[in-house]
């Protein structure tokens, strides 16, 4: 809903939200940050690309996926060696700080 009025002789338009309008777009899970297993996403951003597979087995090190954040790139390396049992997110997808990415068992 938008509203229009006049303040100081100057027209002005305010866009009120409708809160009784539930979310469309589905949250995605959050990293446990007790749970080891859990590999979280460290800012928001986009995954440039996702380089592990589900069911890969990881060693220490190794390059699970990118993210791009302000025109930059970060890698998330493996913290442990592991087999992927997870993956919850693709190359394209945004993400918030805290996401679930990425679960190792």
């Amino acid at each position: 809903m938008k509203v229009f009025f006049e303040l100081n002789g100057q027209p002005r338009v305010i866009r009120v939200p409708n809160r009784a309008i539930k979310a469309q777009t589905k949250a995605r899970p959050k990293a446990d940050p007790a749970n080891p297993a859990h590999i979280g996403a460290p800012m928001p951003g986009v995954i440039a690309s996702v380089t592990a597979a589900l069911g890969q087995k990881v060693k220490t090190g190794d390059l699970l996926l990118t993210i791009e954040a302000m025109k930059m790139e970060t890698g998330i390396h493996a913290d442990r060696d592991g087999v992927v049992k997870a993956l919850h997110v693709s190359a394209g997808s945004q993400v918030d700080a805290k996401d679930l990415m990425i679960e190792i068992e």
